[in-house]
C-alpha cells in the first residue's frame, strides 16, 4: 500500500484512457478544489469513491485502494440476499404501478371516446 496518494499513477492511468482529472471530479461529483485536494493527499477516498474510481479506471477496487494511500479502504461486499429481496419488492411494486397505469390509460381512452361521441351528437 502506498503511504501517500499516487497522483502520478492516477494521472498516467487517466491519460491511458483518454481522461483527465475533470473526469474524476465528474465521476465522484467533486469540484475541482476537492479533486486537487485528493491528488495532493489532503483528502481521503471514501469506500464508495474507491469503487467508482475502479469502474472509471477499469481496475480493481483493491488497486485503487493500494494507490490511494494509507487509510483508504474498499467497500465491504453487500450480501446478495437482502439486495435480492429488495429487488423483488421493487419489481413487484413496479408491476403494480404498470397495472394501474394500464387501467388509467384504458379509462382515459374510454372517456375520450365518449367525449368525441357526445360532440358528434351535438347539433352544429
Amino acid at each position: 500500500m502506498a503511504l501517500f496518494f499516487d497522483a502520478a499513477w492516477f494521472d498516467k492511468r487517466l491519460a491511458l484512457l483518454g481522461l483527465g482529472r475533470a473526469s474524476v471530479g465528474a465521476a465522484l461529483r467533486l469540484d475541482d478544489a476537492a479533486v486537487e485536494a485528493l491528488f495532493k493527499d489532503q483528502r481521503e477516498l471514501k469506500p464508495v469513491e474507491v469503487a467508482t474510481l475502479a469502474a472509471l479506471l477499469a481496475v480493481s477496487a483493491d488497486e485503487i485502494a493500494l494507490r490511494a494511500g494509507a487509510g483508504t479502504s474498499v467497500a465491504k461486499p453487500i450480501p446478495d440476499e437482502p439486495f435480492l429481496l429488495r429487488l423483488e419488492a421493487v419489481e413487484a411494486a413496479m408491476a403494480r404501478l404498470e397495472e394501474r397505469m394500464a387501467r388509467i390509460e384504458e379509462l382515459l381512452a374510454k372517456a375520450v371516446e365518449k367525449a368525441r361521441g357526445e360532440r358528434l351528437d351535438e347539433p352544429s
